[in-house]
């Protein structure tokens, strides 16, 4: 929430910055780099609340009881994959079957 939160006023400043400044994104030589910068932002924002989405479905299914139970295959996901990836729904095996 804190990364989305940093994010989101990143975002906030680089929309003020450019509503400050006749910047035309196609023409200027500073245009094309905050276009970039913006694009950047968005998606880091996007991958955090995707992140968040993912986190706040695992504590649902630790709600249910299904949390750390393969979603495919119904295996019990290892604790060192919740560890590293705490909002896994699938088995090493799974995710490699995925590829």
């Amino acid at each position: 929430m804190a990364r989305i939160a940093s994010l989101t006023r990143d975002w906030d400043a680089i929309v003020e910055s450019s509503e400050l400044v006749a910047t035309d994104d196609e023409h200027d030589p500073e245009g094309s780099s905050t276009a970039f910068e913006r694009a950047h932002v968005q998606s880091l924002l996007d991958q955090g609340r995707s992140h968040l989405a993912d986190l706040d479905a695992a504590l649902r299914r630790l709600g249910d009881g299904t949390y750390g139970v393969c979603e495919r295959c119904g295996r019990p996901i290892a604790a060192e994959r919740l560890e590293v990836r705490p909002a896994a729904t699938t088995c090493v095996e799974c995710a490699a079957a995925r590829r």
